[in-house]
Protein backbone atom coordinates (compact mmCIF):
# COMPACT_ATOMS: atom_id res chain seq x y z
CA UNK A 1 0.00 0.00 0.00
CA UNK A 2 1.34 3.55 -1.08
CA UNK A 3 2.41 5.83 1.59
CA UNK A 4 0.62 9.07 1.69
CA UNK A 5 1.74 12.57 2.57
CA UNK A 6 -0.13 15.76 2.10
CA UNK A 7 -0.35 19.33 2.20
CA UNK A 8 -3.29 21.73 2.21
CA UNK A 9 -3.75 25.76 2.69
CA UNK A 10 -3.73 28.45 0.42
CA UNK A 11 -0.52 28.77 -1.48
CA UNK A 12 -0.33 33.11 -1.70
CA UNK A 13 -0.18 32.67 2.30
CA UNK A 14 1.69 29.37 3.02
CA UNK A 15 5.02 29.54 1.80
CA UNK A 16 5.72 26.05 2.30
CA UNK A 17 3.14 25.00 0.04
CA UNK A 18 3.69 27.21 -3.13
CA UNK A 19 7.27 25.85 -3.02
CA UNK A 20 6.39 22.43 -3.04
CA UNK A 21 3.45 22.61 -5.39
CA UNK A 22 5.53 25.34 -7.53
CA UNK A 23 2.43 26.95 -8.42
CA UNK A 24 0.83 30.52 -6.74
CA UNK A 25 -3.20 30.27 -6.24
CA UNK A 26 -5.07 33.01 -4.12
CA UNK A 27 -7.99 29.71 -2.88
CA UNK A 28 -7.62 26.38 -0.93
CA UNK A 29 -5.63 23.53 -2.57
CA UNK A 30 -4.47 20.13 -1.71
CA UNK A 31 -1.42 18.55 -2.34
CA UNK A 32 -1.13 14.76 -2.12
CA UNK A 33 1.80 12.62 -2.53
CA UNK A 34 1.84 9.38 -3.22
CA UNK A 35 4.78 6.91 -2.40
CA UNK A 36 5.42 2.89 -3.20
CA UNK A 37 9.42 2.29 -3.40
CA UNK A 38 10.18 4.21 -6.35
CA UNK A 39 7.03 5.47 -7.61
CA UNK A 40 5.74 8.61 -6.39
CA UNK A 41 2.83 10.28 -7.64
CA UNK A 42 1.65 13.85 -7.06
CA UNK A 43 -1.93 14.85 -6.97
CA UNK A 44 -2.74 18.31 -7.12
CA UNK A 45 -6.43 19.32 -5.95
CA UNK A 46 -7.37 23.17 -7.14
CA UNK A 47 -10.35 25.02 -8.23
CA UNK A 48 -11.69 23.73 -12.01
CA UNK A 49 -10.58 27.08 -13.61
CA UNK A 50 -6.93 26.76 -12.41
CA UNK A 51 -6.82 23.21 -13.83
CA UNK A 52 -5.19 24.36 -17.17
CA UNK A 53 -2.96 26.59 -15.82
CA UNK A 54 -1.36 23.89 -12.74
CA UNK A 55 -0.99 21.41 -15.58
CA UNK A 56 1.40 23.50 -17.58
CA UNK A 57 3.13 24.99 -14.62
CA UNK A 58 2.95 22.91 -11.16
CA UNK A 59 5.26 20.15 -10.31
CA UNK A 60 2.36 18.10 -10.06
CA UNK A 61 1.74 14.62 -11.92
CA UNK A 62 -2.05 14.89 -12.02
CA UNK A 63 -4.65 17.81 -11.60
CA UNK A 64 -7.91 17.53 -10.03
CA UNK A 65 -10.80 19.54 -9.53
CA UNK A 66 -12.88 19.05 -6.03
CA UNK A 67 -16.02 18.13 -8.14
CA UNK A 68 -14.11 14.87 -9.51
CA UNK A 69 -13.84 13.42 -5.71
CA UNK A 70 -17.51 14.54 -4.03
CA UNK A 71 -18.34 12.08 -1.11
CA UNK A 72 -21.77 10.78 -1.19
CA UNK A 73 -23.32 13.72 0.05
CA UNK A 74 -22.17 16.27 -2.32
CA UNK A 75 -19.58 19.18 -1.71
CA UNK A 76 -20.23 21.92 0.37
CA UNK A 77 -21.03 25.55 -1.28
CA UNK A 78 -18.12 26.39 1.17
CA UNK A 79 -14.87 26.34 -0.90
CA UNK A 80 -12.70 25.65 1.46
CA UNK A 81 -14.56 22.84 3.38
CA UNK A 82 -15.09 21.42 -0.68
CA UNK A 83 -11.54 21.17 -1.14
CA UNK A 84 -11.08 19.34 2.66
CA UNK A 85 -13.75 16.66 1.81
CA UNK A 86 -12.67 16.50 -2.06
CA UNK A 87 -8.82 15.34 -0.27
CA UNK A 88 -10.61 13.00 2.19
CA UNK A 89 -12.93 11.33 -0.77
CA UNK A 90 -9.84 11.01 -2.77
CA UNK A 91 -7.78 9.01 -0.19
CA UNK A 92 -10.60 7.02 0.74
CA UNK A 93 -11.31 6.20 -2.61
CA UNK A 94 -7.56 4.55 -2.73
CA UNK A 95 -8.17 2.52 0.29
CA UNK A 96 -5.81 4.26 2.41
CA UNK A 97 -5.84 4.16 5.94
CA UNK A 98 -3.35 6.80 6.84
CA UNK A 99 -1.95 10.04 6.41
CA UNK A 100 1.09 11.82 7.18
CA UNK A 101 0.57 15.88 7.15
CA UNK A 102 3.33 18.73 7.36
CA UNK A 103 2.88 20.98 9.98
CA UNK A 104 1.31 23.78 8.11
CA UNK A 105 -2.33 21.85 7.52
CA UNK A 106 -5.06 23.82 8.27
CA UNK A 107 -7.37 21.72 10.99
CA UNK A 108 -10.20 21.70 8.43
CA UNK A 109 -8.06 19.07 6.78
CA UNK A 110 -7.58 17.06 10.03
CA UNK A 111 -11.13 16.89 10.28
CA UNK A 112 -12.47 15.96 7.32
CA UNK A 113 -9.94 13.31 7.27
CA UNK A 114 -10.76 12.02 10.81
CA UNK A 115 -13.80 11.77 9.69
CA UNK A 116 -13.29 9.43 6.68
CA UNK A 117 -11.46 7.18 8.80
CA UNK A 118 -8.14 7.82 8.25
CA UNK A 119 -5.19 8.20 10.81
CA UNK A 120 -3.50 11.10 10.66
CA UNK A 121 0.01 11.69 11.71
CA UNK A 122 2.30 15.00 11.74
CA UNK A 123 5.95 14.97 10.27
CA UNK A 124 7.04 18.06 11.33
CA UNK A 125 10.08 18.60 9.40
CA UNK A 126 8.12 17.74 6.00
CA UNK A 127 8.83 20.57 3.70
CA UNK A 128 11.22 22.37 6.51
CA UNK A 129 14.31 20.76 5.67
CA UNK A 130 13.69 20.64 1.53
CA UNK A 131 12.58 24.40 1.92
CA UNK A 132 15.72 25.20 3.82
CA UNK A 133 18.06 23.51 2.11
CA UNK A 134 18.17 26.28 -1.34
CA UNK A 135 18.86 25.47 -4.98
CA UNK A 136 21.33 27.40 -6.28
CA UNK A 137 18.50 29.24 -8.63
CA UNK A 138 16.58 30.30 -5.25
CA UNK A 139 20.18 31.80 -3.95
CA UNK A 140 20.62 33.80 -6.90
CA UNK A 141 17.12 35.14 -6.29
CA UNK A 142 17.60 35.92 -2.60
CA UNK A 143 21.43 37.60 -3.75
CA UNK A 144 19.45 39.53 -6.65
CA UNK A 145 16.62 40.80 -4.01
CA UNK A 146 19.54 41.71 -1.41
CA UNK A 147 21.33 43.78 -4.12
CA UNK A 148 17.96 45.85 -4.67
CA UNK A 149 17.42 45.95 -0.55
CA UNK A 150 21.15 47.40 -0.65
CA UNK A 151 20.61 50.05 -3.17
CA UNK A 152 17.72 51.27 -1.43
CA UNK A 153 19.64 50.89 2.35
CA UNK A 154 22.20 53.23 1.52
CA UNK A 155 19.84 55.91 -0.50
CA UNK A 156 18.39 55.47 3.03
CA UNK A 157 20.84 56.26 5.21
CA UNK A 158 22.56 58.76 2.66
CA UNK A 159 18.97 60.73 3.08
CA UNK A 160 19.05 60.72 6.43
CA UNK A 161 23.29 61.62 6.69
CA UNK A 162 22.94 64.96 4.50
CA UNK A 163 20.00 66.23 5.84
CA UNK A 164 20.49 69.47 7.48
CA UNK A 165 19.96 70.01 11.21
CA UNK A 166 17.78 73.14 12.42
CA UNK A 167 18.83 74.67 16.20
CA UNK A 168 16.71 71.85 17.88
CA UNK A 169 18.38 69.45 16.31
CA UNK A 170 15.90 67.76 14.21
CA UNK A 171 16.70 66.52 10.79
CA UNK A 172 15.36 68.35 7.18
CA UNK A 173 14.98 67.09 4.11
CA UNK A 174 14.18 68.43 0.63
CA UNK A 175 12.42 71.44 2.59
CA UNK A 176 10.24 69.05 5.15
CA UNK A 177 11.08 67.58 8.74
CA UNK A 178 13.00 64.34 8.20
CA UNK A 179 10.34 62.02 10.16
CA UNK A 180 10.61 58.37 10.54
CA UNK A 181 7.14 58.03 8.73
CA UNK A 182 8.25 59.94 5.76
CA UNK A 183 11.23 57.85 5.38
CA UNK A 184 9.33 54.97 5.38
CA UNK A 185 7.17 56.36 2.54
CA UNK A 186 10.38 57.24 0.59
CA UNK A 187 11.40 53.81 0.74
CA UNK A 188 8.35 52.06 -0.11
CA UNK A 189 8.52 54.44 -3.18
CA UNK A 190 11.94 53.34 -4.35
CA UNK A 191 11.54 49.85 -3.72
CA UNK A 192 8.05 50.11 -5.67
CA UNK A 193 10.06 51.48 -8.66
CA UNK A 194 12.26 48.31 -8.86
CA UNK A 195 9.34 45.90 -8.76
CA UNK A 196 9.73 44.96 -5.23
CA UNK A 197 6.41 45.24 -2.43
CA UNK A 198 7.58 46.25 0.88
CA UNK A 199 6.14 45.43 4.59
CA UNK A 200 6.88 48.76 7.19
CA UNK A 201 10.51 49.14 7.24
CA UNK A 202 11.86 49.73 10.34
CA UNK A 203 13.10 53.71 10.73
CA UNK A 204 14.01 53.91 14.66
CA UNK A 205 15.56 56.97 15.73
CA UNK A 206 16.53 57.98 19.48
CA UNK A 207 15.46 56.33 22.19
CA UNK A 208 12.75 54.70 20.09
CA UNK A 209 15.60 52.28 18.59
CA UNK A 210 16.18 51.01 22.07
CA UNK A 211 12.84 48.33 21.34
CA UNK A 212 14.81 46.21 18.44
CA UNK A 213 11.12 45.90 16.56
CA UNK A 214 9.41 49.27 16.74
CA UNK A 215 8.87 50.36 13.35
CA UNK A 216 9.72 53.66 14.27
CA UNK A 217 8.29 57.48 14.58
CA UNK A 218 8.65 61.04 14.77
CA UNK A 219 11.17 63.49 14.38
CA UNK A 220 15.11 62.05 13.48
CA UNK A 221 17.89 64.04 15.19
CA UNK A 222 20.59 64.63 14.37
CA UNK A 223 23.92 62.89 17.02
CA UNK A 224 21.11 60.29 17.43
CA UNK A 225 21.31 56.74 15.94
CA UNK A 226 18.77 55.75 13.60
CA UNK A 227 18.13 52.15 12.74
CA UNK A 228 16.87 50.93 9.54
CA UNK A 229 16.13 47.52 8.44
CA UNK A 230 14.82 47.01 5.30
CA UNK A 231 13.05 43.60 4.42
CA UNK A 232 11.22 43.51 0.93
CA UNK A 233 9.79 40.82 -1.67
CA UNK A 234 10.53 41.20 -4.65
CA UNK A 235 7.36 40.59 -7.12
CA UNK A 236 8.26 38.37 -9.63
CA UNK A 237 10.41 35.57 -7.89
CA UNK A 238 8.69 36.43 -4.38
CA UNK A 239 11.73 35.61 -2.55
CA UNK A 240 13.24 38.82 -0.11
CA UNK A 241 15.77 40.71 0.55
CA UNK A 242 16.45 41.76 4.51
CA UNK A 243 19.55 44.59 5.18
CA UNK A 244 19.45 46.58 8.52
CA UNK A 245 22.17 49.11 9.02
CA UNK A 246 22.12 52.30 11.68
CA UNK A 247 23.42 55.74 10.48
CA UNK A 248 24.34 58.94 12.69
CA UNK A 249 23.58 62.45 11.15
CA UNK A 250 26.40 64.69 12.43
CA UNK A 251 28.75 63.90 15.33
CA UNK A 252 28.95 60.29 16.62
CA UNK A 253 29.50 60.13 20.71
CA UNK A 254 32.35 57.93 21.80
CA UNK A 255 29.49 55.53 23.57
CA UNK A 256 27.75 55.15 20.07
CA UNK A 257 31.31 54.30 18.50
CA UNK A 258 31.74 52.11 21.14
CA UNK A 259 28.32 50.38 20.68
CA UNK A 260 29.02 49.64 16.63
CA UNK A 261 32.53 48.48 17.20
CA UNK A 262 31.06 45.58 19.39
CA UNK A 263 27.91 44.87 17.29
CA UNK A 264 30.43 44.63 13.93
CA UNK A 265 32.98 42.84 16.01
CA UNK A 266 30.26 40.71 17.54
CA UNK A 267 28.86 40.12 13.70
CA UNK A 268 32.27 39.06 12.59
CA UNK A 269 32.28 36.12 15.17
CA UNK A 270 28.86 34.87 13.99
CA UNK A 271 29.67 34.91 10.93
CA UNK A 272 33.40 33.18 11.51
CA UNK A 273 30.93 30.41 13.65
CA UNK A 274 28.69 29.61 10.31
CA UNK A 275 29.08 26.50 8.94
CA UNK A 276 26.97 23.04 7.94
CA UNK A 277 27.05 20.63 10.60
CA UNK A 278 27.08 23.44 13.63
CA UNK A 279 23.76 24.33 15.38
CA UNK A 280 22.21 27.70 15.23
CA UNK A 281 22.79 27.86 18.85
CA UNK A 282 26.62 27.36 18.54
CA UNK A 283 25.98 30.50 16.31
CA UNK A 284 24.52 32.60 19.28
CA UNK A 285 27.14 31.89 21.07
CA UNK A 286 29.60 32.81 19.61
CA UNK A 287 27.73 36.28 19.68
CA UNK A 288 27.61 36.38 23.08
CA UNK A 289 30.83 35.69 24.05
CA UNK A 290 31.75 38.66 21.70
CA UNK A 291 29.47 40.81 23.05
CA UNK A 292 30.09 39.50 26.82
CA UNK A 293 34.06 40.34 26.40
CA UNK A 294 33.42 43.88 25.29
CA UNK A 295 31.52 43.96 28.88
CA UNK A 296 28.16 44.25 27.38
CA UNK A 297 24.87 41.92 28.50
CA UNK A 298 22.84 39.82 27.24
CA UNK A 299 18.84 39.67 27.83
CA UNK A 300 15.95 41.97 28.21
CA UNK A 301 16.35 44.91 31.16
CA UNK A 302 15.72 43.33 34.91
CA UNK A 303 12.32 45.65 36.40
CA UNK A 304 15.25 47.93 37.73
CA UNK A 305 17.93 48.28 35.38
CA UNK A 306 18.49 51.85 34.66
CA UNK A 307 18.44 53.66 31.60
CA UNK A 308 21.75 53.48 30.81
CA UNK A 309 21.15 49.17 30.84
CA UNK A 310 22.85 47.99 27.17
CA UNK A 311 22.24 44.65 25.77
CA UNK A 312 21.76 42.86 22.79
CA UNK A 313 18.00 41.38 23.13
CA UNK A 314 17.32 39.19 20.70
CA UNK A 315 18.72 35.93 18.77
CA UNK A 316 21.75 35.84 16.34
CA UNK A 317 19.71 35.45 13.72
CA UNK A 318 17.06 33.29 11.15
CA UNK A 319 16.44 31.73 7.89
CA UNK A 320 15.49 33.76 4.60
CA UNK A 321 13.99 33.03 1.73
CA UNK A 322 10.19 33.05 0.52
CA UNK A 323 9.06 34.44 3.98
CA UNK A 324 11.69 37.02 5.85
CA UNK A 325 11.53 35.08 9.08
CA UNK A 326 11.76 31.03 8.38
CA UNK A 327 13.65 28.16 9.88
CA UNK A 328 16.65 27.70 11.46
CA UNK A 329 17.06 30.08 13.83
CA UNK A 330 19.99 31.19 14.96
CA UNK A 331 19.51 31.35 18.59
CA UNK A 332 19.50 29.07 21.95
CA UNK A 333 17.91 25.76 20.95
CA UNK A 334 18.69 26.52 17.01
CA UNK A 335 19.06 23.55 14.97
CA UNK A 336 21.98 22.43 13.00
CA UNK A 337 22.56 24.12 10.02
CA UNK A 338 22.50 22.65 6.62
CA UNK A 339 24.30 23.66 3.52
CA UNK A 340 22.28 25.72 1.45
CA UNK A 341 20.15 27.41 4.39
CA UNK A 342 20.36 31.07 4.11
CA UNK A 343 20.51 33.15 7.07
CA UNK A 344 20.88 36.39 8.82
CA UNK A 345 23.05 37.76 11.42
CA UNK A 346 21.88 40.67 13.01
CA UNK A 347 23.67 41.17 16.57
CA UNK A 348 22.10 44.40 18.21
CA UNK A 349 22.90 46.83 21.27
CA UNK A 350 19.55 48.58 22.52
CA UNK A 351 19.46 50.86 25.28
CA UNK A 352 16.81 52.82 26.96
CA UNK A 353 18.87 56.14 27.01
CA UNK A 354 20.76 56.56 23.29
CA UNK A 355 18.50 53.79 21.21
CA UNK A 356 20.09 51.22 18.80
CA UNK A 357 22.07 49.88 16.54
CA UNK A 358 22.19 46.69 14.52
CA UNK A 359 24.06 45.74 11.48
CA UNK A 360 22.69 42.58 9.74
CA UNK A 361 23.79 40.55 6.13
CA UNK A 362 22.76 37.30 5.20
CA UNK A 363 24.79 34.59 4.37
CA UNK A 364 24.31 31.37 2.20
CA UNK A 365 25.52 28.22 4.65
CA UNK A 366 28.76 26.02 3.14
CA UNK A 367 29.82 23.19 4.21
CA UNK A 368 33.14 24.81 5.35
CA UNK A 369 32.03 28.24 6.08
CA UNK A 370 29.35 30.49 4.82
CA UNK A 371 29.54 33.20 1.91
CA UNK A 372 27.80 36.66 2.40
CA UNK A 373 25.54 37.91 0.03
CA UNK A 374 25.90 41.60 0.93
CA UNK A 375 28.58 44.53 -0.04
CA UNK A 376 27.85 47.57 1.76
CA UNK A 377 29.52 48.74 4.63
CA UNK A 378 28.82 48.42 8.00
CA UNK A 379 29.72 52.25 9.06
CA UNK A 380 27.54 54.80 11.43
CA UNK A 381 29.16 57.54 8.63
CA UNK A 382 26.73 57.99 5.47
CA UNK A 383 28.21 60.98 3.80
Amino acid sequence: MPIAKMMAGVPVLNAGLYRTAGFLVGDPVVWIELSDGELSERHFILRDIELDRAKKHSRATHCWSPNDFAPKGGLSGDRETATAQSAAEFLRRRKLESVIVDRSIPMIYVHMLREAGLEVQCDLDWGILERRQKTAEEIEKIYFAQQQTEKVMERACSTVACAEADRDGILYHDGGPLTSERLQSLIDVWLLELGFSNPTSIVAGGPVGADCHDHGHGYLRTAEPVIVDIFPRDKKTLYNGDCTRTVVHGVISETLARMHSTVVRAKGAATSAVRAGVTGQQVHEATIRSMEQDGYSMGLPPADAPDSYTAMTHGTGHGLGLEVHEPPLLAMGGPTLLVGDVVTIEPGLYCKAIGGIRVEDIVVVESNGCRSLNHLHEGLDWK
